[in-house]
């Protein structure tokens, strides 16, 4: 008796979250179907650190093209969507200090304004304004400052690529 009481409950269980719209990640997109072809217009910049926009650009081609959902295009007119944006904000903060009071970690903020449109109609299938990602990097050696910024913020952008792409496709 107590063993069929464990499976009813358990059936029932699984039923209600199949109902509740569960489902595993990776699996689901708000995306329709017939959006194949992607063209990635290149980020604009508005913030004070040069070359973010050119990082993210890339991270996110190189993000889309690994999903292969999409297939990425060359220009606007051969595309079923858009994937544009703008890079509002940029900041380095140091959140841990050496024994000599040099900051030894800092924490890279990327802020993003994101739309994908379909190309057809101008409808804005995901958005998201002010898309925030942070990531940690320390760094070996103060005077390094500057190379170890460029390689922190590159694998930032790889980061954010992945995240923000995932969100895309998954509707969050």
């Amino acid at each position: 008796m107590k063993d069929r009481c464990l499976r009813i409950l358990l059936a029932s269980t699984a039923l209600l979250a199949v109902g509740c719209g569960y489902a595993l990640v990776g699996r689901g997109s708000n995306i329709p179907d017939d959006i194949r072809a992607v063209y990635l217009a290149p980020l604009s910049n508005e913030t004070e650190r040069g070359e973010i926009e050119q990082f993210m650009t890339q991270s996110l081609a190189d993000e889309l093209v690994t999903r292969r959902r999409f297939v990425l295009v060359r220009s606007l007119e051969e595309a079923d969507a858009v994937l544009r944006g703008s890079v509002t904000q940029f900041r380095v903060t140091p959140v841990s200090f050496d024994r000599d009071g040099r900051a030894d970690e800092y924490e890279i903020t990327i802020v993003a304004d994101m739309e994908f449109q379909r190309t057809s109609s101008d409808e804005v299938l995901w958005a998201a304004e002010r898309y925030r990602f942070s990531a940690n990097y320390e760094i070996e050696d103060s005077t390094d400052f500057v190379d170890e910024e460029n390689t922190a913020i590159e694998e930032a952008a790889i980061l954010f690529a992945e995240t923000m792409v995932s969100d895309l496709l998954e509707g969050f």
